[in-house]
């Protein structure tokens, strides 16, 4: 007994289904509903089958090609040596690089640079955000108060620490300005919208102090 067909092969029998249906004028839905009959699992999804059937209905009865044309696609060696190292350097140069332009730049697909990438074992992260930029002088004046403060504390114990009185500091407003889902409100289609003006008077700030 032969082997069953190749799934390229299925996929042409049913476009030959959705040709033959779509010339009797069944309905898109009911063509896809015989197709899952017949091919389970196997069958194409509805927007495949509503694909084919609009290039069927734009063709000639009887001219409509149902294979698909032979296209020059790009060897799978565009994921070398070569064009990883190539991808590496311009990662290495410029780490905020688009993949989009490392595409144009080497001449293959997005989709390659991205396999690539991931071969490489980069990934994409923001950066960090951090209160401020602190200079040299500013780390090595920080790594002086902390030795002369564990210095005390080596010198003087515990004592030392009912001595530290700890500080907080927060802005707090005089109100809280109304966001725009809160001001959001149920009403009918026919219902006129509500207004929300952008000028409202200032949320004044002050700063709260806590020891």
């Amino acid at each position: 007994m032969k082997a069953c067909s190749s799934a390229m092969s299925t996929r042409v029998k049913q476009r030959a289904v959705i040709k033959f249906l779509t010339a009797e004028k069944v309905t898109l839905t009911e063509i896809h509903r015989r197709l899952k009959a017949v091919y389970g699992d196997d069958a194409v999804d509805k927007s495949t089958v509503n694909r084919w059937v609009i290039k069927f209905r734009a063709c000639e009865p009887g001219k409509a090609i149902i294979v698909d044309e032979t296209r020059s696609e790009r060897p799978i060696t565009v994921t070398d040596d070569k064009h990883r190292k190539l991808v590496d350097d311009l990662i290495q140069n410029d780490r905020r690089i688009t993949q989009k332009r490392i595409a144009n730049h080497i001449g293959i697909s997005k989709e390659r640079v991205s396999f690539i990438i991931e071969q490489l074992g980069y990934r994409k992260i923001c950066a960090q955000w951090v209160p401020r930029c602190l200079t040299d002088e500013n780390k090595q004046r920080r790594l002086e108060c902390c030795e002369q403060l564990l210095q005390r504390y080596r010198d003087e114990g515990d004592d030392f620490l009912l001595n530290i009185v700890t500080r907080d500091e927060s802005w707090v407003h005089h109100y809280d300005p109304e966001e725009k889902r809160q001001s959001a409100e149920y009403r009918h289609p026919y219902s006129s919208q509500a207004k929300k003006f952008k000028t409202q008077p200032s949320a004044k700030k002050l700063l709260l102090t806590v020891f």
